[in-house]
């Protein structure tokens, strides 16, 4: 056995017995047969990140749902909400929601159809569009925003407040490093 191999199953989760096994475990064990040689362990990090996104994605529309809601129109309508006085230029809103132009109009004239947001020329600057949200439109991102929470402090429910800790530490600085690098030059 290498020593990648060994070190790694000194330290995995697979070292332990008594420990649950989920499909990921699964997967390394066949890979750690397959090929003894590799360390498997950003395999067991990314894989669950991967299948844990893919409740959270499920949570996320359940909830958006339930207020009516689209995950692209919780988005929009939480950047307004989030903004302070419920009202952001349409760039900005452009910006914070990383859409096109064109894209933006056209979101922009579903949720004033919906009722959702009012749009009307900056009094501060008659050049731009002031996108203000509607109080409809604050009701529906307010009950999706709680309903998203109660979901996800479910889906957070078996750690501990330590263990959830460290998670957003590990999680924060793991995020950074991709920020990071997506931005160079910063």
């Amino acid at each position: 056995m290498s020593s990648a191999s060994t070190e790694h199953s000194e330290t995995s989760g697979a070292a332990a017995p008594s420990a649950p096994s989920d499909e990921v475990e699964r997967i390394v064990r066949g890979w750690a047969n397959a090929r003894p040689d590799l360390d498997t362990r950003p395999l067991e990090v990314y894989s669950r990140i991967s299948r844990l996104a893919r409740h959270l994605e499920s949570a996320r529309r359940e909830a958006f749902a339930g207020a009516g809601l689209e995950g692209w129109e919780f988005d929009m309508l939480s950047a307004l909400r989030r903004s302070g006085d419920d009202a952001l230029s349409a760039g900005a809103l452009m910006q914070q929601t990383l859409v096109t132009s064109g894209t933006m109009t056209a979101r922009l004239d579903k949720l004033v159809a919906k009722g959702l947001v009012t749009r009307a020329r900056s009094p501060r600057d008659g050049r731009a569009v002031e996108v203000r949200l509607h109080p409809e439109g604050a009701a529906r991102v307010d009950a999706a925003m709680e309903s998203l929470l109660a979901a996800e402090r479910e889906l957070l429910a078996p750690l501990g407040d330590d263990e959830e800790d460290l998670l957003i530490r590990l999680l924060r600085e793991l995020l950074l490093t991709f920020e990071a690098d997506a931005r160079p030059g910063e």
